[in-house]
């Protein structure tokens, strides 16, 4: 059974931000990212816990193509994928699970 999702005004703001980064880039970039994401979202649907747990209760999905993780957690009971952020992995890792901001 598929697992819902949601994403949090961080993650969303996140891949805004990366969308308009690589559309102004090279036009039609900025959609390929958005359709690498949604692939590794509807992978992460599947089977949730196929990915690696880095610090509980948190896991993380590598995106093909893109320097970028997408951190989640889920909530069983309600079959839902909370998506917390789109992280760059060239981006301070020490910023990875700071959610409140």
């Amino acid at each position: 059974m598929s697992f819902s999702f949601l994403f949090s005004s961080r993650a969303g703001r996140e891949l805004a931000d990366a969308w308009e980064w690589y559309e102004t880039r090279q036009t039609g970039l900025g959609y390929e990212l958005r359709q690498v994401i949604e692939d590794t979202i509807i992978r992460i649907q599947s089977n949730p816990v196929q990915f690696p747990q880095k610090r509980k209760p948190y896991r993380e999905a590598k995106v093909d193509r893109f320097p970028y993780l997408i951190i989640y957690r889920t909530e069983k009971k309600n079959k839902l994928i909370l998506i917390l952020s789109v992280f760059h992995t060239s981006r301070n890792p020490r910023r990875k699970y700071r959610f409140e901001d």
